[in-house]
């Protein structure tokens, strides 16, 4: 077949059938990409896009420097809905705000440039905003964003967030994530309007490009919050 007829739907159809019949076992480092794409006679990208639908679906586990393995035991993996918080808040009833606090640039704390792979000393855009609802604060949003990708004369957010923003702009095919319950200390009750002490909802989220980190946010709720998601 050739290399323009061979479409990322075949190579996963042929990646599929490989998996199944162990021909790649479970755990097994399958092929590196360009070996694939070589052996059936079509480009990377094709297979880039095939193994990433298996992966979605359960099917391999691919880690940054770690090759991609067949997974133990396949499992079909939810998918998180990436809200846009504007709309959270509309869809509640109430009316929306929006402030930015704070838009600079900043040399990331070491913990952050080892997770996103940058060398020490890498400054990124910092931008903590604050939503609200009908008055009442909603959600702090402290966000590290790659230049590279949301350079400030690209992406303005004085007026929307770099949330609304990413979403619409940044295609992403991956990331972590992790939630948390904490208690406000001092400065984030005065933002949040809350109590010092007050239990406070934090979800903490870092996406990618398949080449790069594209942000790290961290989105801490104020008191009463319910997070509610779509699993697909």
């Amino acid at each position: 077949m050739s290399a323009s007829a061979y479409a990322w739907q075949s190579v996963r159809a042929e990646a599929l059938r490989r998996i199944r019949t162990r021909e790649w076992p479970p755990g097994a480092l399958i092929p590196k990409e360009a070996e694939i794409a070589q052996e059936l006679g079509c480009a990377r990208a094709t297979v880039n896009r095939a193994l990433r639908d298996l992966a979605e679906a359960g099917y391999l586990d691919r880690r940054r420097k770690g090759g991609t393995r067949v997974t133990e035991t396949p499992v079909r993996r939810a998918v998180f809905d990436i809200a846009i918080i504007r709309h959270e808040v509309e869809q509640s009833g109430a009316s929306y705000g929006y402030t930015l606090l704070e838009d600079r640039t900043e040399r990331l704390p070491d913990h952050l440039a080892a997770t996103l792979d940058q060398p020490r000393g890498t400054r990124w855009r910092r931008v903590i905003a604050l939503h609200s609802a009908g008055k009442r604060p909603f959600c702090l949003e402290d966000r590290w964003l790659n230049p590279d990708l949301v350079p400030k004369e690209r992406a303005d957010f004085a007026a929307s967030s770099a949330n609304e923003w990413l979403v619409r702009n940044v295609p992403f095919t991956g990331g972590e994530l992790s939630f948390q319950a904490r208690k406000a200390d001092t400065a984030l009750a005065s933002r949040l309007g809350c109590a010092r002490g007050s239990a406070v909802f934090g979800v903490e989220r870092i996406t990618r490009t398949d080449d790069a980190a594209v942000t790290a946010v961290t989105l801490t709720y104020a008191p009463g919050y319910r997070l509610t998601t779509t699993l697909g």
